[in-house]
């Protein structure tokens, strides 16, 4: 079998077999095939496209090129959630506890934030004293004893990915279907879960900016994880609007709490809560009324928030930070936004909002950047919001108050005005399963 041979058949539309595929990312993996054959064959996908038996085919070489956790030691069904990144996005640490909290065990291996969409793993070690590494030993104890795990991503997880992403950024192919589902389910069938529910972000602030794209690629990711084995759901929701309020590690933590007492911004509820139901629904806890109703009980019983402390206490964080978010670090300027006109907050440009809470070290610009985790933004208005000329629209938040001038200036290019109320589109958009997508 040749190299040459697979890119030829990929470029002129062929389809390819197991083997093919299996021959050429275990050869790139492995170093026995360069660099400059494997961007050929990607080039060829990118313009070809890959049938949903190939792109399964893909994923499965992927994950198997390294390390496959077995879950096996840890009790009972697990359920796993893979949010494809927006701004504001702290759902895990709400709907995680809300599934454990109904019986669900959720054992979770996330990853840091880059670019202008936050990483959970951040968030985690905003709180004080708070670990992401533990041992496989210490980890399955955790998730049997309390329900629940994040950590950060251990061993050698599909070492093959790592490579193909490092040439899809350099050859113009990153924004292939085939190719970026292939790259996140990899690790995620390598993760171990029994069950798996996309978060796939639609909208300004997200990777995929319309719905129909966010559709197509939660239908490849869902045929992945069917075709492997693993009962596999996706839910669209928006991304032109951040979720929730705040913007920044600790403000993020805070907010979760906060959700999780009862108290949080609407939005932020409704997606945790049908994210948490998916999960349970996917784990085969009944059907999608009897699931929500689990997870709402979960909620409002804080029996969910107990479980967020649990954690936080067995990964050597403070609980009591838990209990009282004042104990959280406080960033040493804040500094506030005003608006300038009388109207309607129209509409926002998310992804130029996520980069001012860059600009003011609540992200990464590379990944060598450090991160302020008292850094970022508290959203004040937020688009649907009538706004009079002197309102304050944000509070920024830093520890050096020379990085204000130039995040407040990305921050008001985020902002369109009106003189009429915005229709603003639903906070969750279409479901995607193995019997076909059904909107909302």
């Amino acid at each position: 079998m040749r190299m040459y041979d697979i890119i030829a058949k990929k470029r002129d539309g062929g389809t390819l077999t197991q083997e093919e595929i299996a021959f050429a990312v275990n050869g790139f993996a492995a170093g026995s095939i360069p660099d400059y054959q494997m961007s050929a064959l990607m080039m060829a996908v990118y313009l070809r496209g890959m049938t949903a038996t190939e792109t399964a085919q893909l994923t499965a070489a992927m994950a198997y090129s390294g390390d496959m956790v077995d879950l096996s030691g840890i009790g009972g069904v697990k359920a796993d959630k893979h949010s494809t990144g927006g701004v504001g996005d702290k759902t895990t640490l709400v709907a995680g506890p809300i599934v454990a909290a109904c019986g669900v065990k959720v054992a979770k291996m996330s990853g840091r934030g880059l670019g202008h969409t936050g990483g959970t793993l951040d968030k985690i070690e905003a709180i004080p004293g708070c670990s992401v590494s533990l041992t496989q030993e210490a980890f399955f104890r955790q998730v049997n004893d309390i329900g629940i795990a994040v950590i950060g991503q251990t061993g050698n997880l599909a070492p093959a990915d790592k490579k193909m992403y490092a040439l899809r950024d350099v050859t113009a192919t990153v924004s292939c279907i085939p190719l970026i589902a292939s790259s996140i389910m990899s690790k995620k069938l390598a993760s171990g879960a029994d069950c798996i529910l996309l978060d796939v972000k639609t909208g300004n602030g997200a990777f995929m900016k319309t719905l129909e794209d966010s559709i197509a690629l939660a239908k490849a990711m869902v045929d992945i994880g069917e075709h492997n084995g693993r009962r596999t759901a996706a839910l669209i929701t928006d991304m032109d609007t951040p979720l929730g309020r705040n913007i920044g590690n600790s403000l993020e933590v805070i907010e979760a709490v906060e959700t999780l007492r009862g108290k949080g911004p609407a939005d932020l509820t409704e997606v945790c809560l049908s994210l948490a139901s998916g999960m349970l629904w996917l784990a085969g806890r009944g059907g999608a009324a009897a699931c929500r109703a689990m997870a709402e009980d979960a909620l409002r019983s804080g029996a969910a928030l107990a479980k967020l402390r649990a954690m936080v206490a067995a990964q050597g964080g403070d609980p009591a930070v838990i209990d009282d978010p004042s104990g959280f670090p406080a960033a040493a300027y804040e500094h506030d936004v005003v608006c300038m006109q009388d109207g309607w907050l129209y509409a926002t440009d998310t992804e130029k909002i996520g980069i001012a809470a860059v600009l003011l070290g609540a992200g990464r610009e590379t990944k060598e950047s450090v991160i302020d985790p008292a850094a970022g933004i508290r959203l004040l208005k937020k688009a649907g919001d009538p706004v009079k000329k002197g309102d304050v629209l944000a509070r920024l938040y830093a520890g050096d108050a020379a990085k204000f001038a130039a995040a407040e200036e990305k921050f008001h290019s985020a902002l369109t005005f009106a003189a009429r109320r915005p229709q603003l589109p639903a906070l969750v958009l279409a479901r995607v399963d193995k019997d076909g997508v059904t909107r909302f």
